[in-house]
């Protein structure tokens, strides 16, 4: 890696985490914004290390076309993708790096590996149920971070996933299964993002629970996600990779 600062490019710069983004910059002197990208249109991303992504779903094609001949870095924040979409940031990774993460919050990273691990150390005879709660303005439910928290609980069970996922529980839905593993999603207010993991036995509780308090924090995950990725070799990367990366054994 060379010693200049990373060129970023923002695409989603109008949105309240583009916005959030560039309020937490001057935070990263190691990034040097170079291009955004907003409603409106913007920049190109020619000379961009590293393309930050938070802009929606939906918009995933635009974003794939203006990385397209380019080695830019993608790190994107965007849940609610289809397979296609999914598909298509696959190919990206086959050329440049693809960093994908649902939270960027080093707090649900280590949720995560909680998650795994309580389930296969209470094991059989416990059910797990993940509820979540965000933001009035949020579009997708149950959020990517609720899913990607399911997942390490069936994994921790044994269980396999996405197979072990409920369906939604609405009317007469019959008593709960065995080998399954709930969501369920409110929206309300300003509420930044809470996710809670309900293990339940047949005599007692346990929770683990993550709430955010200021939206920064997933801003300054994705922008060390950013400063990280740049430069990398192609392919997928996450949290994961990231904590191994910075974490220190005492």
């Amino acid at each position: 890696m060379s010693d200049h600062p990373v060129r970023l490019g923002l695409f989603g710069a109008t949105g309240r985490m583009g916005q959030g983004v560039l309020a937490s910059l001057p935070d990263h002197p190691g990034l040097d914004l170079v291009a955004e990208v907003g409603r409106g249109g913007g920049d190109p991303f020619d000379d961009c290390d590293v393309v930050l992504d938070f802009a929606v779903a939906a918009a995933t094609d635009d974003l794939l076309a203006r990385l397209e001949g380019t080695r830019a870095a993608l790190v994107t924040g965007v849940t609610g993708r289809d397979a296609a979409a999914e598909a298509a940031l696959d190919a990206r990774a086959a050329v440049a790096p693809v960093f994908a993460a649902a939270n960027f919050s080093l707090g649900v990273a280590v949720l995560r590996a909680l998650v795994r691990q309580a389930c296969a150390a209470v094991g059989p005879g416990w059910d797990a149920e993940i509820f979540e709660l965000h933001h009035r303005h949020k579009a997708d439910a149950p959020s990517g971070t609720a899913l990607a928290l399911a997942a390490e609980a069936a994994a921790g069970a044994g269980l396999p996933w996405p197979d072990a996922r409920a369906p939604v529980r609405d009317g007469l839905t019959g008593p709960r299964g065995d080998a399954e593993i709930g969501l369920a999603a409110l929206r309300a207010g300003g509420v930044v993002g809470e996710h809670t993991v309900f293990l339940v036995g047949p005599s007692e509780r346990l929770e683990l629970i993550h709430r955010a308090a200021d939206r920064r924090v997933f801003c300054h995950g994705a922008l060390r996600a950013a400063a990280w990725v740049a430069g990398r070799a192609p392919g997928r990367y996450g949290m994961d990779d990231l904590a191994a990366a910075t974490t220190r054994t005492p």
